[in-house]
């Protein structure tokens, strides 16, 4: 099935490329904001307390990161063991937040550590740091959606894909500026991108008017690229997806994304997926659902029904009686999952009354009804005695309301 569970990255407000430190201070903000201990009878807050928790449970172990950055949410499984995240269960990394940090700031400790962390350092160095207008930009993740079969989500398949993706301009190399010139330090901002409005303690930052949050600026811009420094460029990626997939699952393929701009290595692309409706087998979870449409006479009878499988047809035996509606389990023909597991297939059996019967089959079919004993039908015979109690009861009631 879908999920509905928000990026793990977006929860925390950090890049896919995002450092642990870099995870780990972001976490630390986010939790000392929702702590239990902050906002006491607060179910909002505790949840998101309980999501950058989970967020963060993920992105701070390398192994769990990769498989999550492979697969998305479907790749998680089994990560947290059975049920899912459990808070108290899964909640070690609590050992990296410091509560003399979240207790301090809430009643009126210094502001270093953790809280020095979510406002910077007090002198400003870390806003003040200019930026370098010939450094390395990493390019741009992407993100593509894909429809797909669910045969190719049982059995995996191969696809091919055309993109156009941005790529380093040719005739700029990435800079944007035209041959002989360069980029320039923007000198409303100093290179920082920002500037400081205000006064006193209500200083505020706002992104810089002039350059727009560069730093820089190109007075002689590229022809080519009109001082991007990326032109559109199409593409033919190829990409193999895992059997086991689902819809919402993500594939990532690395440095298939933007190019960096002036030697910065490239972004990666995200594929997510979406699984087609099947006509004949319905999915939940690991497991699939189909039906099979059998003669009343068979099922009351008994015998044998083939029902089809990923695997081919598989023979169900039908008991004598066997009701319609009657749902038989079939261990380990269902849907394979991304840690190697298979799930069940559950086969509805539905009767299906004949139509265009012959004479022959007509007469058959009328001595046969004309045999059939009141006590051949249980459920009818006990539907039509509770009819009977019903109008009798509202016999008796209309009895005495005339009066």
């Amino acid at each position: 099935m879908a999920t509905n569970k928000r990026d793990y990255y977006e929860l925390l407000g950090v890049s896919k490329t995002a450092s642990a430190d870099e995870i780990k201070k972001a976490y630390r903000k986010l939790a000392m904001k929702y702590h239990p201990d902050r906002n006491p009878d607060d179910k909002e807050a505790a949840e998101k307390f309980k999501e950058v928790s989970e967020a963060y449970e993920v992105l701070n172990d390398a192994e769990k990161r990769q498989r999550y950055d492979q697969f998305g949410h479907a790749g998680m499984k089994s990560a947290f063991g059975p049920g899912g995240f459990d808070f108290r269960r899964d909640f070690s990394h609590m050992q990296d937040i410091d509560l003399q940090d979240i207790l301090g700031s809430f009643f009126g400790g210094g502001f270093g550590g953790a809280f020095g962390d979510i406002f910077g350092s007090g002198d400003g160095s870390r806003s003040r740091r200019s930026r370098d207008p010939d450094a390395a930009q990493r390019g741009d993740d992407l993100r593509f959606d894909l429809e797909i079969d669910l045969e190719e989500a049982i059995f995996g398949s191969e696809r091919e894909v055309d993109l156009n993706i941005n790529d380093a301009c040719p005739t700029c190399r990435g800079t944007g500026a035209a041959s002989g010139s360069s980029r320039e330090t923007c000198r409303q901002c100093g290179g920082h991108g920002v500037v400081v409005v205000g006064g006193g303690f209500l200083q505020m930052r706002q992104t810089c008017p002039v350059c727009r949050g560069a730093g820089t600026i190109i007075r002689n811009p590229c022809k080519t690229c009109n001082g991007a420094g990326r032109v559109k460029t199409p593409r033919h990626i190829a990409l193999r997806i895992p059997k086991g997939v689902e819809t919402g699952s993500r594939l990532r393929l690395a440095g298939k994304g933007e190019s960096g701009l002036r030697g910065g290595e490239p972004g990666d692309l995200y594929v997510v997926l979406h699984v087609r409706e099947h006509e004949l087998f319905q999915r939940q979870d690991d497991d699939l659902a189909c039906t099979v449409h059998v003669s009343p006479l068979l099922a009351a009878l008994g015998g044998e029904v083939e029902a089809p499988t990923p695997d081919g047809h598989a023979r169900i035996r039908l008991p004598a009686g066997t009701p319609d509606g009657k749902v038989f389990r079939l261990r380990g023909k269902g849907m394979p999952n991304l840690q190697g597991g298979v799930g069940d297939l559950h086969v509805r059996v539905v009767f299906e009354v004949p139509v265009r019967l012959s004479s022959k089959q007509k007469r058959m079919l009328e001595e046969f009804n004309a045999s059939i004993e009141t006590e051949n039908f249980p459920v009818a015979a006990r539907e039509r005695k509770t009819a009977e109690t019903f109008f009798a009861r509202r016999d008796t009631l209309r009895e005495h309301t005339s009066k």
